[in-house]
């Protein structure tokens, strides 16, 4: 049997209930990965209507979120941290390059941070990374990719920061 957004998100409010850290996390990052080999669950989801964020689940007790995204062509986000939350990136379909970086200078309301680069991975279809509070990344697609994610809250809620590498 194939999953469904309610057993998915029953499954990731079981694994957070039993340990809401880093180790619970990991264990969802892998849930994620096996999730990314349902092709029915995929082509439910991920579709071109779902477009580039849509919140398909948001947990009413543990606050949690589970996103689509479909982007139709390449783009590159500048470095990012996800605040006060972690997130879990999915890749589905397509490629996405991620670079992680080192923080130099802390960001201010007026001013980017400083960031320095560390090193730069393929997220390659049916792969999830963790990435914990302050981790700082920065995805780029080269062409076509679809996405399935977990925040630890909705970050539509969230005031972000921005960085700037040097």
């Amino acid at each position: 049997m194939g999953y469904t957004i309610d057993s998915l998100a029953a499954e990731i409010r079981r694994l957070l209930q039993a340990d809401p850290g880093v180790a619970g996390r990991e264990q969802v990052c892998r849930l994620v990965e096996a999730v990314l080999k349902d092709d029915a669950f995929i082509a439910r989801h991920l579709t071109e209507e779902t477009g580039e964020r849509k919140v398909l689940y948001e947990d009413p007790a543990l606050g949690f979120c589970i996103l689509g995204h479909v982007y139709s062509g390449k783009g590159q986000s500048r470095p990012h941290d996800h605040g006060p939350s972690w997130a879990i990136y999915g890749q589905a379909r397509g490629e996405t390059e991620m670079s992680d970086f080192a923080l130099l200078e802390a960001a201010g309301d007026a001013a980017p941070g400083k960031v320095r680069h560390l090193r730069t991975y393929s997220l390659a279809p049916g792969m999830a990374h963790l990435y914990n509070e302050g981790e700082l990344h920065a995805p780029r697609r080269l062409g076509p990719t679809r996405l399935l994610r977990v925040e630890g809250m909705n970050m539509d809620k969230v005031k972000r920061r921005s960085f700037d590498p040097v």
